[in-house]
């Protein structure tokens, strides 16, 4: 069984991304980071960008958009830094935990576990 992105063609990706191979620095990512539409697809869009508008009609996290899309998750990462920077979409990062920064072990098991089903 292949994984998602995995045997996408890289011409394919580089014409997502417009040849970038990174988000913009100010926009940094991470996997659970929740993402949140804050409008609809337009007409004329990219589909990916449209399909991500989409997903994310409720807060979603990036490792989740990833899979749904079934791409790498630095062309996500750099597709939701276009979102981010056009204001078609809002970032939200998680709270960090009470014990000195650190994440919610429980929480952490649980990301684990749904990854693993993924």
């Amino acid at each position: 069984m292949s994984r998602p992105g995995r045997d996408d063609a890289p011409d394919r990706l580089y014409t997502l991304t417009g040849g970038r191979s990174r988000s913009a620095l100010d926009t940094p990512f991470d996997l659970v980071t929740l993402i949140v539409a804050e409008c609809d697809p337009a007409p004329g869009m990219q589909s990916e960008h449209a399909a991500i508008l989409r997903l994310c009609e409720r807060p979603t996290a990036v490792v989740e958009l990833a899979a749904e899309l079934r791409l790498p998750l630095s062309i996500t990462r750099i597709l939701l830094s276009d979102l981010l920077a056009a204001g078609r979409v809002r970032a939200r990062h998680p709270r960090r935990g009470d014990a000195g920064g650190a994440p919610d072990p429980d929480v952490l098991e649980q990301v684990l576990v749904g990854l693993r089903n993924l």
